[in-house]
């Protein structure tokens, strides 16, 4: 539920509200706004009781959330969530649809630097690049680990790029969030529900995408995980999901935007890479996706895709990430945004 205080209600007052959701042995979210504050009340409320906080002095109104997902819920927060990668850096949520580019794996310092650079240039304002990468056949490239992490800080020192790098299990959190800006949690653990929560420790925003055979319900759920333990910027990834068609690696869903943006005030990024497994249909699918009003891109480059360690077929070069941000930059002005 939410706790609606009235205009002119008082700290003291909202302190005490604070003090009943707590003896009612649920957690509380404080929203300052302009004209009044709000406390969210969060954990099963099904069979507490409503009424005596109603008569609470300092209280309007008593609103019952509808969603199962609270905190990620539009009914808990009206405006738009904007998520920044740095501090003082590139942000995903506002007028400007942040673009997230590198390559699928980080394959070695020399590559890497070179796409960071590229990407730069073209006017991505993060870097992508897996470490710890998760693969469906054990004997495949899985990473360089730390000195990964390494070569990821090391083109940000240079760049001033946000890394970007997934997460894959609690007791890697510590490491890569010493060296990242942003956690991401891929498809196949968007329902490991303990390196959510740890996830939501961490003062890091958190890239979470979405399982490859999610309903939007679940990704939300997944997203509450997170931020139910105090972490709220999350920024939520559609990355395809598993269909019967053959043509593409995954099924990318765009209808997915306007349907998060009308339940949720998270941003939303979309994955064209992962999405459709297919080069030449990233750059189509960028343009759609900001055309559906995504907040943000997070797209595979690569300088030579043949010779990639991991996902050569979905990667674009940096000259076609060039070609595809001037696109983008077009079609933004034409829904009202900025690329």
């Amino acid at each position: 539920m939410i706790v609606v205080m009235k205009p002119n209600a008082s700290q003291q007052q909202t302190n005490h509200v604070v003090q009943l959701v707590r003896e009612m042995g649920l957690k509380e979210h404080i929203i300052v706004g302009e004209e009044r504050t709000v406390v969210a009340v969060i954990g099963n409320d099904r069979f507490k009781d409503r009424t005596a906080m109603e008569s609470v002095d300092g209280v309007d109104k008593v609103v019952p959330i509808l969603a199962p997902y609270k905190m990620a819920s539009k009914e808990i927060k009206k405006d738009r969530t904007i998520v920044a990668l740095q501090k003082d850096g590139g942000r995903i949520g506002g007028n400007k649809v942040g673009v997230i580019a590198g390559p699928c794996s980080v394959e070695d310092k020399t590559k890497l630097l070179e796409i960071a650079h590229a990407v730069k240039e073209a006017g991505a304002i993060g870097l992508r690049g897996g470490a710890f990468k998760p693969r469906t056949n054990p004997y495949s490239f899985q990473g360089l680990a730390e000195e990964g992490l390494k070569y990821l800080a090391l083109a940000r020192e240079q760049t001033g790029l946000a890394v970007v790098t997934e997460v894959m299990a609690v007791e890697q959190l510590a490491l890569v969030a010493q060296y990242s800006d942003v956690l991401q949690i891929g498809a196949r653990n968007m329902q490991n529900f303990n390196l959510l929560s740890a996830a939501g420790e961490q003062s890091k925003p958190v890239l979470l995408k979405r399982g490859m055979s999610a309903t939007l319900e679940e990704f939300l759920l997944a997203a509450e995980y997170i931020m139910a333990k105090g972490n709220t910027n999350v920024m939520l990834c559609e990355r395809g999901i598993r269909t019967y068609e053959d043509y593409v690696r995954n099924t990318l869903a765009l209808a997915a935007v306007p349907e998060l943006h009308r339940v949720s005030h998270l941003p939303v990024i979309i994955d064209p890479s992962q999405g459709t497994g297919k080069s030449y249909l990233v750059d189509s699918m960028c343009r759609a996706a900001v055309a559906a009003g995504a907040d943000g891109l997070i797209v595979e480059v690569h300088n030579d895709p043949e010779h990639a360690l991991t996902d050569g077929a979905q990667s674009i070069t940096p000259k076609q990430f060039e070609d595809m941000m001037r696109a983008i930059k077009r079609i933004a002005s034409a829904v009202d945004r900025e690329a």
